[in-house]
């Protein structure tokens, strides 16, 4: 089984333009081609044409039963009436989780008006994932972006789970000490590519992530992410497949650790043989 934590349906060539639809159907057909299970889609800090909201978002899904979201939040925009909105899709269970992007941001996680959004994280059960590392445009400020920033808002709000997005990469040692030390951190795989992995860094990343798997981090605090369209959904399972660990640890990262954080309706995932790659057959929706 497969589950991709973190995937987008923006409209990165074109912000002026609404393609959600179009970019719904793309996700399904890549998910059929790379026997990708189930998908959490990741929602901006901002909304535009080509940025769909929220609420958007869940409509377009609110059908299907592999597919959930993390509403993205904006630390300059957000007020009590969007944290309420995303309540109501939380309890119906197609909003799975939060996402904050300091950097992308001039904020840190651990900023006082950030206390509604963990005080309903911590009330519903449901993580904060956290932007983490490069930002994706060189306006990005990576002060804020930083993985230690991380390690101030877990001690001060232990009873919310935090996701480090992306390894927090360039600084994957920083996240590696935030993950080892606190038992509310996590992190994910997603973003560290534009494209497709090139043998070099591949071999370069599968080193970073596999001393993080010794160094303490555990694979059960390790989930696997695309940050598609961003990053190409076959290379990153080739990439899993490179990784020179054992199957089982594989699997926490593939789907089990998805399921248990953000509490995912999977009543008897399988434990064993997911991880054959079958050939695709098919066309293009």
């Amino acid at each position: 089984m497969i589950i991709d934590c973190h995937v987008h349906l923006n409209n990165y060539a074109d912000e002026r333009t609404d393609r959600l639809k179009e970019n719904l159907a793309e996700l399904k057909f890549q998910m059929r081609r790379n026997r990708v299970d189930m998908s959490i889609i990741l929602t901006s800090y901002e909304v535009s044409p080509g940025r769909p909201s929220t609420k958007a978002v869940v409509e377009a899904v609110r059908a299907a039963d592999n597919l959930f979201v993390v509403a993205g939040i904006s630390y300059l925009n957000f007020v009590q009436h969007d944290l309420d909105e995303i309540r109501e899709f939380i309890v119906e269970r197609k909003v799975v989780g939060l996402k904050l992007y300091p950097g992308y941001e001039p904020f840190y996680p651990s900023d006082e008006r950030l206390n509604p959004v963990y005080r309903l994280a911590a009330e519903t059960g449901i993580p904060v994932m956290i932007h983490c590392g490069d930002t994706y445009t060189p306006k990005g400020k990576l002060k804020f972006s930083h993985p230690l920033n991380v390690d101030e808002v877990a001690v001060e709000h232990p009873d919310v789970n935090f996701l480090i997005c992306h390894l927090g990469n360039p600084w994957v040692r920083d996240t590696m000490e935030v993950v080892y030390k606190n038992a509310n951190v996590y992190t994910d795989i997603s973003g560290l590519v534009l494209g497709n992995f090139s043998d070099r860094f591949e071999k370069y990343m599968s080193k970073q992530l596999q001393e993080m798997l010794i160094y303490g981090a555990e694979p059960d605090k390790c989930l696997y992410g695309t940050d598609w369209p961003i990053s190409s959904m076959e290379s990153y399972i080739d990439f899993m497949e490179s990784l020179n660990i054992p199957e089982k640890d594989k699997e926490k990262m593939f789907y089990q650790n998805a399921i248990t954080l953000y509490k995912l309706p999977v009543q008897s995932p399988p434990g064993s043989g997911f991880f054959t790659r079958r050939p695709f057959f098919g066309s293009k929706e």
